[in-house]
């Protein structure tokens, strides 16, 4: 039975900052998941001597080592000689690989440059982690009751072979016992009131609740520990208490993203959406169309930046404009109605506020947003919040507010309800 793991994360982009270790984090959470001890995370650069340090000490002070990167078919690619080295044993071509990659370049079309071979060449005593999206195999060894777990280091590939073949083999060392998790993703209440809602719900020695912030949104999670069944037994119980405390604010559960959600319920209930964005410069949209199967509620956006785009696409009487300015409950409202005019929708959203720090001013300073939602037989909803941060941040939590007002009205919530982004003024609707 295994407890402690460490992951060694390898590249020179590391090292020097030009990518985040998004990898690392990932795994991390899986392994949290699974009820396992990370004991390190070691990040090195493509050295032999560095890297066979890493793999030295990492392996001094775990189980179980997972490493990603260093597994392609370049000069830079250093992984598997240094494993072999750390090891003691020979690198040997795997046959099946070697051949798969040959197979992948001529189903491609394309010449095989002879170092792609590289990649077939493992330590010796491996079991090869297939690795469906990409050429590197990874594999797996086992060295004097350590386990040295190396995958690529290219995120979508690492993912995949991690949830098909090394997470169901790591179950496998963990004993009778599992390790049971939900994770509640969360939007419209800050960290320190979503603590205070779940505080005493669920007691230390059944489960354990943590949080984490991962902007704009932050997810609960609850993990429990037992025998299978009565551990699933107490997780569904302990998790309809949390969702007594927090249902309102809870948009989904598992991994799964707001828009998703959204979607998913306009779909649901077959009402149609037209957007008309200003502040947000078409993220919304974005957003709404990373979701597969949006063409079925989404029927077009405008991005009217201007107010001549304002009157001329939405029709936003320069009236309103004039007295009120671009930025104001009146416009917000009839960009809103204006665009599910347009398009014939059952709702139209908007949004319009200022991004700054340029045409701030003492009442409309930077981070103020209004968004409206109009709507065939309810009328029209605004709502002006006061947002903070620079501008790439007022924008993404502009969107994250948008789709959960979209969430919310598909659900008959009221759709203005949150803690987290108080107006300033205005009145909450007409």
């Amino acid at each position: 039975m295994i407890e402690r793991v460490a992951i060694l994360s390898t590249g020179d982009e590391l090292t020097t900052g030009r990518i985040v270790d998004s990898n690392a984090s990932w795994i991390a959470d899986q392994l949290f998941a699974l009820g396992l001890d990370l004991v390190a995370v070691l990040t090195v650069g493509d050295y032999a001597d560095r890297l066979a340090w890493a793999w030295e000490h990492a392996l001094e002070q775990a189980e179980v080592v997972i490493s990603t990167g260093g597994i392609g078919p370049t000069a830079d690619d250093l992984t598997n000689e240094v494993v072999a080295r750390v090891l003691g044993v020979p690198l040997a071509e795997d046959g099946p690989s070697a051949e798969r990659i040959r197979q992948l370049f001529a189903a491609l079309g394309r010449e095989m440059p002879e170092n792609n071979l590289k990649q077939a060449l493992l330590p010796r005593g491996a079991v090869v982690v297939p690795n469906p999206l990409g050429t590197a195999p990874g594999y797996r060894v086992e060295h004097r009751g350590r386990h040295l777990v190396v995958l690529p280091g290219v995120p979508r590939e690492m993912k995949v072979m991690m949830e098909q073949t090394v997470l169901p083999w790591l179950r496998t060392l963990r004993g009778g016992d599992v390790y049971l998790s939900r994770v509640f993703q969360t939007f419209g209440l800050t960290e320190s009131a979503l603590d205070e809602k779940v505080a005493g719900a669920v007691d230390p020695t059944e489960a354990r609740v943590s949080f984490r912030a991962s902007f704009p949104e932050i997810s609960l999670r609850l993990v429990v520990h037992g025998k299978p069944e009565a551990a699933a037994a107490r997780l569904e119980i302990l998790a309809a208490r949390i969702r007594e405390r927090i249902g309102p604010h809870v948009y989904g559960e598992g991994p799964i993203t707001l828009e998703e959600v959204a979607g998913r319920l306009l779909g649901e209930r077959r009402l149609t959406l037209a957007l008309a964005e200003s502040m947000t410069g078409g993220l919304v949209a974005h957003r709404v169309t990373n979701v597969s199967g949006s063409s079925e509620y989404l029927r077009g956006a405008v991005v009217a930046y201007t107010n001549r785009m304002k009157c001329e696409m939405l029709g936003v009487r320069q009236e309103t404009l004039d007295a009120h300015g671009a930025v104001s409950e009146q416009t917000a409202t009839e960009m809103a109605d204006g665009v599910r005019r347009v398009f014939g929708t059952d709702l139209g959203l908007a949004t319009t506020g200022i991004a700054g720090p340029e045409a701030a001013t003492a009442e409309k300073p930077a981070g103020t947003l209004w968004l409206a939602l109009a709507s065939a037989s309810g009328g029209t909803v605004t709502r002006r919040y006061q947002l903070w941060g620079e501008r790439d941040w007022m924008k993404i939590l502009a969107s994250q507010i948008a789709l959960d007002w979209l969430r919310r009205y598909a659900l008959g919530q009221p759709v203005t309800d949150s803690q987290l982004f108080r107006p300033r003024s205005g009145r909450d609707g007409r």
